[in-house]
């Protein structure tokens, strides 16, 4: 801890100079986090130095390699840099330039056309490369617009959908409000029933006509209007036979008995009507 301590302050001066170093918290965390600064900015500094240092070793290297290839120019052709024209220092610039941006290894026109060579693959590539970009970029521009359109179609669907579940929620709500005063309303009438026939009770009335006991006898009335087709049907038969007055007096005992049923029934449906009639509501 020290030992960073110290070499953090040493950095802080260096930075700051002749100005005064800004006040901080000293605690095991900030020093961790300055210390890793000094580091960084120290390691920053070498990789700079080195790069100056290579910088300087090229420029000598160049420098050297102009200054023969001047001397060679010299020497050979009599030629140099202040015996040139203007015209012939532009060209020889232009010729510079052109071999620096082409990244030549010497100006020799076998360089030159190779150089432009690759520059021309590089460039056919490139334009292959953009209109595989370009058709790709319309693919997706298609599927862009046909996924807004898909997306404003869902958001159509979906309000459709809410409109709807908002009406058939009425409609469940008016549903549940008339299942619920139907069974309020059945509730009460079972409750008036009720009192009714407690009230009849307590007047003497005949249990056999309570609303029971009548549903009960309206029911076995229809079991026997069915039972007595087959009899008429059967009374049907014999109407053609030649008249025997035994025979003649058990039928008509029996379409007595019958007739009798039937008037008690239909004396039971009368004050079924007559109850029904003196129910209250």
């Amino acid at each position: 801890m020290e030992e960073k301590l110290q070499r953090v302050t040493l950095w802080l001066k260096k930075i700051y100079g002749n100005r005064p170093v800004p006040q901080y918290e000293v605690n095991a965390r900030t020093i961790d986090i300055l210390y890793e600064l000094v580091e960084c900015n120290e390691a920053r500094d070498r990789d700079v130095s080195l790069l100056i240092e290579d910088m300087k070793q090229k420029a000598t290297e160049y420098e050297a390699e102009a200054n023969y290839l001047e001397g060679l120019l010299a020497e050979s052709l009599g030629l140099s840099l202040s015996s040139l024209s203007s015209k012939g220092t532009s060209y020889l610039s232009v010729l510079v330039d052109s071999a620096m941006t082409l990244e030549t290894k010497d100006t020799s026109l076998a360089s030159f056309f190779s150089a432009i060579n690759d520059m021309t693959s590089e460039l056919y590539a490139t334009e292959s490369k953009n209109r595989e970009m370009e058709l790709e970029l319309s693919n997706l521009r298609k599927k862009l617009t046909a996924a807004v359109m898909l997306e404003k179609q869902l958001e159509e669907d979906l309000k459709k959908a809410e409109e709807l579940l908002e009406v058939e929620k009425a409609k469940a709500d008016s549903r549940s409000q008339n299942l619920k005063f139907l069974k309020n309303k059945s509730e009460d009438l079972k409750i008036r029933i009720k009192a009714a026939e407690e009230q009849l009770a307590a007047t003497g009335l005949d249990q056999s006509l309570t609303h029971e006991s009548l549903m009960s006898l309206s029911e076995k009335l229809a079991g026997l209007q069915e039972e007595i087709v087959p009899l008429k049907k059967k009374l049907e038969s014999y109407l053609d036979l030649t008249p025997n007055p035994s025979l003649a007096q058990v039928k008509i005992e029996e379409v007595k008995r019958e007739l009798v049923g039937l008037l008690r029934l239909v004396s039971h449906l009368f004050l079924i009507q007559k109850y029904k009639l003196t129910l209250p509501g």
